[in-house]
């Protein structure tokens, strides 16, 4: 049995959560989000509290559960708090721009990089290194980070590009002469 999903989450004061069937719908201060789960898992609301449990013993219910209760904690924090993600563009000429929807990225191409940020995430520009991806759902909010940094993932000789704030890269020497 799962540890992790035969924890009850928690719903906050300000948060409203409902269940039909195996479709929870989460409304807060910061937004809504709605998702539907597997028939295998059994989602119920008691008390201020949404409670998972397998629909049967088999392997794949037992494995659902707790997925299943992790993805509605994160959407349940995500409606409340939100998620964020800061990255760091490191380079000669690397910059970032945001005109509109529209990221434009300078990335030492020989063309700029036009990023469209999709509905439900907010992006900040700061000072044209440093960007903020921020939104409700956890998983399109490190998707779209994800997305960005895939351009011009950070190389281990110079550390030029673009990097989630906190994330190590190992260095490299390079070719020594003689």
């Amino acid at each position: 049995m799962s540890r992790i999903g035969k924890l009850p989450v928690a719903i906050p004061d300000n948060v409203q959560a409902s269940v039909e069937d195996v479709t929870v719908r989460v409304e807060g201060p910061k937004g809504k989000l709605e998702r539907t789960f597997n028939k295998s898992v059994r989602i119920t609301i008691e008390e201020n509290a949404i409670l998972v449990a397998p629909v049967g013993q088999d392997r794949f219910a037992r494995c659902m559960y707790g997925t299943t209760r992790s993805i509605i904690a994160s959407m349940v924090r995500g409606v409340s708090e939100g998620y964020a993600k800061k990255l760091e563009i490191n380079g000669v000429g690397f910059r970032a721009d945001l005109q509109g929807k529209n990221l434009n990225l300078a990335l030492g191409y020989s063309h700029p990089i036009n990023y469209s940020v999709p509905d439900g995430i907010n992006v900040v520009v700061e000072g044209q290194t440093k960007l903020t991806v921020s939104g409700v759902d956890k998983q399109l909010v490190g998707q779209v980070a994800a997305d960005i940094k895939s351009y011009y993932p950070v190389e281990p000789y110079k550390g030029k590009g673009v990097r989630i704030e906190g994330e190590f890269v190992r260095r490299k020497e390079g070719k020594k002469a003689g």
